[in-house]
């Protein structure tokens, strides 16, 4: 992803930090945010309100939501106050719009007011649909779509929004961080934001990471993962039993190990002789992420790889109340991996 918005065909595109659009992009317009991801959304609505105050430091601000929108409540909060006449209104929940205000609303989108900013907001999924196709086919409307990002596209947005506060994080580091902190964008956003200011200037590498995130219960559970696919049974035990006495949940180190082997699943059953970036794609990880591969497939056979993901599905349905004691499904797990591994 880019860190800047991106104007293709009246539709820009949600990133981590969008350059802040011109007051006459947004007076006399109409800007639809629509998607999935509300940290992105939040940022669009917040750039449209930053050019509108640039264009009048006391230009009001009205909120409303679809559902309590009519066009008598949409003209009183466009109308000029006695204070400004530059006003921005925002329509947070397009998809709650009642049917009967729909023709109204698009009628004032075909011509808005040259001195109202109007931000309609739009959460994503079908509902509402047909009124944004229509909204989309008007002139004075502006769409800044945010999509649900893909598993392998996390570290690169954490990539991105590291080097938004200015500091670059390494791509290994961005993986881990995303690890620990989970696919939550506000979580993802809030730890590039603490590392970046008790880092300031310094490049955010793994060992950073792990010293502030290192203790997070998803990170330690791939940590076990790791040393277990590489063959590496005391070392993975010996984390094994440090995850589980600091609190992290059996069901995150077995979600651990699907992962990894999965990974190597498909690293193994990928063509060959693809392109670095084709392969990652194949393969559904990081770029960098395949120099790890590359690594632990070595001593993996097929019957070994599927031995394996066998113990562990066994093991998950285990820790989730198959067997009676998790710890000791947890080290059979380990141990059944690692010989795996070996298995020729």
């Amino acid at each position: 992803m880019s860190t800047h918005a991106r104007g293709v065909g009246g539709v820009w595109q949600a990133v981590p930090t969008m350059a802040t659009p011109k007051a006459s992009d947004v007076l006399g317009h109409v800007t639809l945010v629509t998607g999935p991801e509300e940290l992105l959304n939040q940022r669009a609505v917040a750039a449209v309100l930053q050019a509108v105050r640039h264009a009048d430091e006391e230009s009001e601000v009205s909120e409303t939501t679809a559902d309590q929108l009519s066009m008598g409540a949409l003209a009183d909060l466009a109308a000029p106050s006695l204070f400004s006449a530059i006003r921005c209104v925002v329509v947070r929940g397009l998809e709650d719009l009642p049917d009967d205000t729909h023709d109204g609303l698009l009628g004032y989108a075909a011509s808005p007011a040259e001195d109202v900013g109007l931000v309609l907001v739009h959460s994503g999924g079908q509902k509402g649909s047909g009124l944004l196709a229509k909204l989309r086919k008007l002139g004075p409307v502006t769409e800044v779509r945010s999509t649900a990002l893909k598993p392998s596209e996390y570290a690169r947005w954490v990539a991105a929004e590291s080097r938004s506060h200015g500091v670059r994080i390494a791509e290994d580091a961005a993986e881990l961080l995303v690890q620990a902190v989970g696919h939550d964008l506000r979580a993802l956003a809030g730890a590039c934001h603490q590392l970046a200011n008790d880092f300031a200037g310094q490049p955010l590498t793994a060992d950073v990471v792990r010293k502030y995130f290192g203790g997070r219960a998803e990170v330690k559970g791939f940590a076990v993962a790791d040393h277990a696919i590489y063959g590496r049974t005391a070392k993975a035990l010996e984390e094994l039993r440090w995850a589980l006495d600091n609190g992290t949940a059996p069901v995150l180190v077995t979600s651990a190990f699907a992962s990894g082997l999965r990974g190597l699943a498909k690293y193994k059953s990928a063509p060959r002789g693809l392109r670095e970036g084709d392969l990652a794609r194949e393969v559904g990880v990081p770029p960098w992420k395949l120099r790890t591969l590359r690594e632990q497939v070595r001593g993996w056979e097929d019957v070994g790889l599927v031995h394996a993901i066998r113990a562990v599905a066994q093991a998950d349905a285990d820790v989730k109340g198959a067997a009676s004691d998790a710890s000791y499904a947890l080290e059979r797990m380990v141990i059944t991996v690692t010989e795996a591994r070996a298995s020729r």
